[in-house]
């Protein structure tokens, strides 16, 4: 009787110290303005201080100016965190084979790490990767949709 009391015991407190998790888990911080700590992961600290996408024209890998101000918040950022890796992933919309596609991602993936290492970024922080047509933002078969998906995405590592 007295085990089987204990052994309930036992599991009840077990089962409890699994449910409670540390503080610091699940938030890393960054800096904030003037010093202060900013709560989030980098991917939303990135995203709230500087835009984590920029958007291209149909078939095109260069930076627009409204791009460039994009990438200039992101190269800010990135100095403020010096610890920080950064995947640049390189999106088109669905038209256009598939190899056609890789290698126009490839491209605008490019264009943006070298934006960013114009800006002053260290050339080895950044990767990049191209998906192609093959990781849509938005679904549809028209203009609307396309622009969204014709893109450049900087992910914190």
């Amino acid at each position: 009787m007295n085990l089987k009391v204990l052994a309930l015991f036992a599991a009840v407190l077990l089962v409890a110290a699994c449910e409670q998790k540390p503080a610091e888990q699940g938030a890393q911080t960054g800096t904030g303005q003037q010093g202060q700590p900013m709560a989030g992961s980098p991917n939303e600290i990135m995203k709230s201080k500087a835009g984590d996408t920029i958007y291209f024209a149909f078939d095109r890998s260069d930076i627009t100016a409204e791009a460039r101000a994009t990438l200039q918040r992101q190269a800010q950022v990135l100095q403020q965190n010096p610890s920080w890796t950064v995947t640049i992933q390189g999106h088109c919309d669905e038209r256009g084979t598939v190899e056609y596609n890789l290698g126009l991602g490839e491209r605008r993936a490019n264009a943006t790490r070298q934006a960013l290492i114009a800006l002053g970024v260290a050339a080895n922080r950044i990767q990049i990767i191209s998906y192609g047509k093959e990781r849509p933002a938005v679904a549809g078969h028209n203009e609307q949709a396309w622009a969204q998906n014709r893109r450049g995405v900087t992910v914190v590592n």
